[in-house]
């Protein structure tokens, strides 16, 4: 069996992984008196034992050099009413925390008020991996909201997306 030694180009990739609907987040920490934090997409559970979660950022983020040397952040899970949220985290140079109701976690991060759930996180470990880098962290402390008539946030296709409500199958 031969191998292709086609290059892959970045646009078609990127619109091929458009295919796979993910959650939204915002991963933030506090440092040095300040709330920082990013929109991510890239987020996903690695192992029960211990508990570990990860994502993936681009290695030029201004924010996550801040974020690391704290050595902790929270996962803000966003809820499908958080749009704007998405959206302002996701700018580079801007007041992202610009009218942002948030509070403490149990390690001092912020906890963006609305969210659908929060984890608490202490760094684990980091993987260099292309233009990115793959952040590993150990769950501390969590919670999530009880409204059952909340939804996540989806992306899909370069489009917000929700869940519609469907009954018992």
């Amino acid at each position: 069996m031969s191998r292709s030694n086609t290059a892959i180009e970045p646009l078609s990739f990127r619109e091929s992984l458009g295919h796979y609907a993910s959650g939204i987040t915002v991963i933030a920490s506090y440092v040095d008196g300040e709330p920082i934090g990013f929109t991510c997409q890239s987020f996903y559970s690695v192992s029960t034992s211990p508990p570990l979660v990860s994502f993936s950022v681009m290695s030029s983020s201004a924010s996550y050099p801040r974020i690391r040397e704290s050595g902790r952040f929270v996962v803000n899970i966003l809820s499908d009413e958080q749009v704007r949220i998405s959206n302002q985290f996701a700018r580079r140079g801007t007041d992202k925390w610009h009218g942002v109701d948030w509070c403490e976690s149990p390690l001092g991060n912020p906890i963006i008020a609305g969210s659908l759930h929060w984890l608490d996180c202490e760094i684990y470990a980091e993987h260099a991996a292309g233009d990115h880098l793959i952040v590993i962290g150990e769950v501390k402390a969590l919670d999530r909201q009880e409204a059952t008539t909340t939804q996540p946030l989806l992306y899909f296709k370069g489009q917000y997306r929700n869940i519609a409500a469907h009954g018992a199958a």
